[in-house]
């Protein structure tokens, strides 16, 4: 076993820096993202969920659930309460009864591209946090090692979403609906 071929002593506070870094990141990552969504009355997993089905275009369940990190019923009970709500429907492929897909509506699209066009009407406490790094280097932080590390625990197919789903939203901001957002609306943050 690989995991024993270093001291206990190494291992444990690996362990437990990863868990304290991960927990004080999440924290502040947590309260920017409620801040975000909190006017258009969604809650985090709503959000996310919303995401993943807009940036992946014709999503599982499964995929939701995997690239959300949450359980297939939490993907599901969230997804069915955006549905009551019109901002995704739920259909299943001829080619393939066995999936659920969703897929956003034109309401929830007109949401996300308000959340979006609206991103800087909240503070960002991570994104401020980067700014030195991003002012020093020209460049927002990497997270190379960080990614090795999910794609070992997750594998590759969650890279590929992962991947997937971000580069749709580069490729959507390259998109003439895009072009009316102002880079900079009532920003504080430094470029």
């Amino acid at each position: 076993m690989t995991h024993r071929s270093f001291p206990q002593k190494e291992a444990m506070i690996f362990s437990q820096r990863v868990a304290q870094m991960s927990k004080a990141l999440w924290k502040a990552v947590e309260k920017d993202w409620q801040q975000w969504i909190k006017p258009y009355d969604l809650n985090i997993n709503e959000h996310h969920i919303l995401w993943i089905a807009f940036h992946l275009d014709g999503a599982t369940i499964s995929d939701v659930a995997k690239f959300g990190v949450m359980h297939v019923s939490t993907a599901f009970n969230f997804s069915k309460k955006l549905e009551q709500r019109g901002y995704l429907q739920f259909y299943k492929k001829d080619d393939d009864r066995r999936n659920t897909y969703v897929s956003v509506t034109d309401e929830g699209k007109e949401l996300l591209l308000e959340m979006n066009k609206n991103y800087y009407t909240s503070n960002h406490g991570v994104l401020e946090g980067s700014m030195p790094i991003k002012n020093l280097y020209g460049k927002f932080p990497e997270f190379l090692e960080v990614m090795s590390v999910l794609r070992n625990i997750y594998g590759e197919d969650f890279m590929e979403i992962f991947e997937r789903g971000f580069k749709n939203i580069e490729d959507t901001f390259n998109k003439e609906e895009w072009d009316a957002i102002p880079e900079e609306a009532g920003t504080s943050v430094e470029k």
